[in-house]
C-alpha cells in the first residue's frame, strides 16, 4: 500500500513526472533508432533499449552496423545518467515517504 501512495505522490509532483517523462521519450529514441539502425523488431529494440540502458546488458543482442554502434556510444553516455536520476528520485521520494510515515506513528 505504501509503495502505490509513493508513486501516486510522485506523479502529483510536476518535476517528477518530467523526469519520468525523459526517461521514457529516451526509451522511445533508442527504440526507434534501433529499429531503424539495425533492422530490429520494434519489441527486440525495445528490450534492448532497456537492458541497456538499466546497465544489466545480457549480451544477446548488440548492434552490428557502424551507426548503431556510434549511437550506442551516445545513447549510453546520455541514456544511463537520465535513467540512474529517474532511479534514485524514485528511492528518495519512496525513502522519505516511510521515513514521514514513521514519524507520524511516534507522535501518536
Amino acid at each position: 500500500m505504501i509503495f502505490f501512495r509513493t508513486i501516486k505522490a510522485f506523479l502529483a509532483d510536476k518535476e517528477y513526472r518530467d523526469l519520468l517523462l525523459t526517461g521514457v521519450t529516451i526509451l522511445i529514441i533508442g527504440t526507434i533508432a534501433y529499429h531503424e539502425l539495425e533492422g530490429w523488431s520494434y519489441l527486440d529494440a525495445f528490450y534492448f533499449s532497456f537492458i541497456t540502458l538499466t546497465t544489466i546488458g545480457f549480451g544477446d543482442f548488440a548492434p552490428q552496423t557502424d551507426w548503431g554502434k556510434i549511437f550506442t556510444v551516445l545513447y549510453i553516455t546520455i541514456g544511463v545518467g537520465i535513467i540512474l536520476s529517474f532511479v534514485n528520485t524514485l528511492y528518495l521520494h519512496y525513502s522519505k515517504s516511510i521515513k514521514g510515515r514513521k514519524r507520524g506513528k511516534k507522535s501518536s
